[in-house]
C-alpha cells in the first residue's frame, strides 16, 4: 500500500477531535478531515473563536490553531471524506446498551455498524480502517465481515488503535504517551497496514513506545487497562469508608501504600467516585463478555468495582442528608463542580449527577457552579438519568456564573469536582454568608479541613475519621 496521504476520522467527539488535531500537527504532509453528522459540533470546531471549540481541553486550542486550515479540516460531508481517504479512523460513540440482550452491560455497536456499512457503500479504493472507539473483543472481525461483503473488489485492512487519554490531560497524553497500541492481522498485508500507522505516530512518538499486537489483544487491552485503573479507585474508596469509622486518614493510608514500588501512587485518591465515558462503560462491557463466555466468577469480580463506585456516590448523598438533621427538604445545597473531573467540560457519569438526583428526590434545592459546564448540559444529564419530568428538575436546579452567589445562604456545600480554583476562594467570606451551622462536604478531598474548621465550618471529608 502507498504511504498515507489522506486520513478521514468519523466522529468529532472527545477522542476523534483532539487525536486528529495532534496527528495533523505532527504530520503536516497528511491531509486529515474529521467528519460528523452533528452540524452544530462541526460549526464549533470551525469557529474562529477558539474558546468556542466543542471540547474544553487544556492546550487543544493552540494545536487546532496551528493545523486547522492547513491540513486539518472539519466537515459534515462524510461520504466525500471516506471516498478520498487512504486511512479511516472510526471514532463514534459506543454507549452501554439500554435495550434488549445485554441491556445495562454490553456495548451498543449500532453506530459502529452504521459507520462500517457507510464505508462499505462509499469506498471505491483499498482502505485501512482503524478502530479508535472503545470496542469489545472481536469487533474488528464483525467490521471486516461487513466490509468484505461489498462485492466491489475493494480490500480493507482493519486495525485496532485504542485511545488511552485522560480527559483534562488529553493533549499532554497525546504529545507524550506512555504507549501507543496498534493491533492488526498477522498477515503480510496486515503487517504493512500496521507499519503505516506506526509511521504516522512515529513522527513524534519514540518507536519503543509503539506496541504492536494482534487485533484481539489490542481490543482487550483497552478494556483491561480501564478496569484496572477503576479497580484501584474503588479499592481506595472502600478503604475510605473504613477510615471514617476507625479514625484513620485515607490520605495517610494512600501515601503509605503508594510508596510501595509494587503498588505506586496513582489512582489512589479517595473521592465521591469515578465518572467519565470510559471506566464504567468498559468494566460493564468486560463483565458482559465474561458472562457471555460463562465466566461468572470473573464477571462478579469486575462487577464489584461498579457496585463499590455506586455505593460511594450513594453514601455521599446520604451523608449530606443525615448531617443536615435528616432532612434537606427545601434547603439550599450548593454544588461546586459538575464535570466528572477538573479541566474538562465532560459530564458523562459524573458523580454530581447522581448526588444531585438523590438530593432532589429528597426535595432539596440544588445550586451549582462549574466553570465549564452549561445549565443546559446539567439539566440534560438529570433528565437522562431519571423519570421525573423535566420541569421538576428545572424547579430544583439553579445554575450560577458566580461561585459566591452559588454559595450564599446555603445550608451545605458539596465539592463534586476538583477544580483548582475552589481551593483559592475566600472561605471566610463564604462562611459569613451561609446558614449556620455551616457544612462543607468535600467529595474530592481537596480542601484544607483544619483551616475550614478554624473558620467555623463543620467539615466532612471522604476517608477522614472524626
Amino acid at each position: 500500500m502507498p504511504k498515507i496521504q489522506k486520513i478521514c476520522c468519523v466522529g468529532a467527539g472527545y477522542v476523534g477531535g483532539p487525536t486528529m488535531s495532534v496527528i495533523a500537527q505532527k504530520n503536516p504532509h497528511i491531509q486529515i478531515t474529521v467528519v460528523d453528522l452533528n452540524e452544530a459540533r462541526i460549526k464549533a470546531w470551525n469557529d474562529k473563536d477558539l474558546t468556542k471549540l466543542p471540547i474544553y481541553e487544556p492546550g487543544l486550542d493552540a494545536v487546532v490553531a496551528e493545523a486547522r486550515g492547513r491540513n486539518l479540516f472539519f466537515d459534515t460531508d462524510v461520504d466525500k471524506a471516506i471516498d478520498e481517504a487512504d486511512m479511516i479512523f472510526i471514532s463514534v460513540n459506543t454507549p452501554t446498551k439500554t435495550y434488549g440482550k445485554g441491556k445495562g452491560m454490553a456495548a451498543d455497536l449500532k453506530y459502529i455498524e452504521l459507520c462500517a456499512r457507510q464505508i462499505a457503500r462509499v469506498a471505491k479504493t483499498n482502505k485501512i480502517v482503524v478502530e479508535k472507539s472503545t470496542l469489545p473483543v472481536r469487533t474488528a472481525q464483525a467490521i471486516k465481515r461487513i466490509l468484505d461483503q461489498t462485492g466491489n473488489g475493494v480490500e480493507f485492512e482493519i486495525l485496532s488503535n485504542p485511545e488511552f487519554l485522560a480527559e483534562g490531560t488529553a493533549i499532554q497524553d497525546l504529545m507524550n504517551p506512555d504507549r501507543v497500541l496498534i493491533g492488526g492481522d498477522q498477515t503480510e498485508k496486515g503487517q504493512k497496514a500496521i507499519q503505516e500507522l506506526v509511521d504516522i505516530y512515529g513522527a513524534w512518538v519514540p518507536r519503543e513506545r509503539i506496541l504492536t499486537t494482534n487485533v484481539w489483544s489490542s481490543e482487550l487491552s483497552k478494556l483491561t487497562a480501564n478496569a484496572f485503573l477503576a479497580q484501584r479507585v474503588s479499592s481506595i474508596n472502600a478503604i475510605s469508608e473504613l477510615c471514617e469509622v476507625s479514625g484513620a486518614d485515607v490520605n495517610e493510608v494512600s501515601r503509605a501504600i503508594g510508596t510501595d514500588s509494587r503498588v505506586g501512587s496513582k489512582f489512589l485518591k479517595a473521592s465521591v467516585g469515578f465518572g467519565g465515558s470510559c471506566f464504567q462503560k468498559d468494566i460493564l462491557n468486560l463483565v458482559y463478555i465474561a458472562k457471555t463466555y460463562g465466566l461468572d466468577a470473573v464477571a462478579d469480580y469486575w462487577e464489584q468495582v461498579i457496585i463499590m463506585n455506586d455505593h460511594q456516590k450513594r453514601r455521599f448523598a446520604e451523608k449530606i442528608v443525615t448531617t443536615l438533621f435528616n432532612t434537606v427538604n427545601d434547603k439550599k445545597i450548593a454544588f461546586l463542580g459538575w464535570a466528572f473531573k477538573k479541566d474538562t467540560n465532560d459530564t458523562r457519569e459524573s458523580a454530581a449527577i447522581y448526588v444531585a438526583n438523590d438530593l432532589i428526590e429528597e426535595e432539596a434545592n440544588i445550586h451549582v457552579y462549574d466553570p465549564k459546564v452549561t445549565e443546559q448540559q446539567m439539566l440534560s444529564d438529570l433528565d437522562y438519568l431519571n423519570t421525573r419530568n423535566s420541569e421538576a428538575n428545572q424547579n430544583h436546579l439553579t445554575v450560577h456564573q458566580d461561585p459566591y452567589i452559588t454559595l450564599k445562604d446555603a445550608h451545605g456545600i458539596a465539592v463534586l469536582t476538583e477544580w483548582d480554583e475552589f481551593k483559592t476562594y475566600d472561605w471566610q467570606r463564604i462562611y459569613d454568608n451561609m446558614q449556620k451551622p455551616a457544612f462543607v462536604f468535600d467529595g474530592r478531598n481537596i480542601l484544607d479541613r483544619k483551616e475550614l474548621e478554624k473558620i467555623g465550618f463543620e467539615v466532612y471529608t471522604i476517608g477522614k475519621g472524626e
